[in-house]
């Protein structure tokens, strides 16, 4: 018995020890999965960084490897564009108007986004963002 609990103290302080030195699971995801940290004040002024905006408010399927960017790539290959025209920052025929009408309305797997996902003014600047200076 004694024995035991001898054993059973040197296995948890052997556990406590590997924690304590760290693992395999400090790392966290890879980077082209990590999101900008969102910014504290007031969403509705916009004057955050357009493109910490996108990344915090569509980055989860628009960034590489996201959902959104793995469809819009299959589509711009059948269109017969190079892969890279997947990801939404690459692009360069995307209209403002058109951005904040497919954000509202979505658009084939993706969802519309309301006003508490991503407000006018957010959307407005990562829609002249992505547009890169095209009004429509």
């Amino acid at each position: 018995m004694r024995n035991g609990a001898i054993a059973l103290v040197i296995a948890v302080a052997g556990f406590g020890a590997a924690l304590a030195q760290g693992g395999p699971h400090d790392a966290g995801p890879p980077t082209y999965q990590m999101r900008a940290p969102e910014s504290g004040g007031d969403r509705f002024a916009a004057s955050q960084d357009a493109a910490a905006i996108f990344s915090h408010r569509c980055g989860y399927c628009h960034l590489p490897a996201g959902m959104g960017t793995n469809l819009l790539t299959k589509q711009q290959v059948l269109a017969g564009n190079p892969p890279a025209m997947g990801l939404l920052t690459n692009r360069n025929d995307l209209a403002v108007d058109y951005v904040i009408a497919v954000a509202r309305n979505g658009k084939g797997a993706m969802p519309p986004q309301t006003r508490v996902d991503i407000t006018d003014a957010e959307l407005k600047a990562v829609a002249a963002y992505l547009a890169k200076g095209k009004a429509r």
